[in-house]
């Protein structure tokens, strides 16, 4: 799958979010822009994992918690709160995010694939592991599974029935 990185050189570029104590990223190929977040306009009756629609200079795009997205901490809003605009297939949406965390330029090879366990149990939303001295992992994240998740809480009734 490294081949489906945007290259430069031998490198790959990642923009890094923490949501929660975790680090992820995403490549900067499928990243637009990261703006700060704004709360969003509810959507009656949107897939639970759709947080409602962002006004992003005119165009609306939805607003999809990354960290329920991951089944991890929602994110806590506050004043490092950012929203990462990303783009798959024409599919625009905007993941919400503790914080930015920056850009991460790395060596192709020094991509780690995630434990055989995890794949071999059908995890397949972390593409790569990027391991930094003296700092927590970086998981570089599949887009196209985070975007599955937001699919198939479409068809999951209501963890949220209250």
């Amino acid at each position: 799958m490294r081949s489906a990185y945007a290259l430069h050189e031998n490198r790959v570029t990642l923009g890094c979010f923490r949501v929660g104590t975790s680090f992820y990223a995403l490549d900067v190929a499928q990243l637009r822009e990261v703006v700060r977040w704004q709360a969003p306009t509810p959507l009656p009756r949107a897939p639970r994992l759709i947080e409602g629609l962002i006004d992003l200079r005119g165009a609306v795009v939805p607003g999809v918690d990354l960290g329920r997205a991951l089944d991890a901490v929602p994110v806590q809003i506050g004043a490092s709160a950012r929203c990462a605009i990303v783009e798959l297939d024409g599919l625009v949406m905007g993941l919400v995010v503790d914080a930015a965390e920056g850009v991460l330029s790395v060596e192709v090879g020094s991509l780690e694939d995630p434990p055989a366990l995890t794949t071999h149990a059908g995890y397949e939303v972390v593409r790569a592991i990027v391991r930094r001295p003296d700092a927590p992992p970086v998981l570089l994240l599949s887009l196209e599974h985070v975007l599955e998740s937001v699919y198939r809480s479409a068809m999951d009734p209501g963890e949220e029935a209250a």
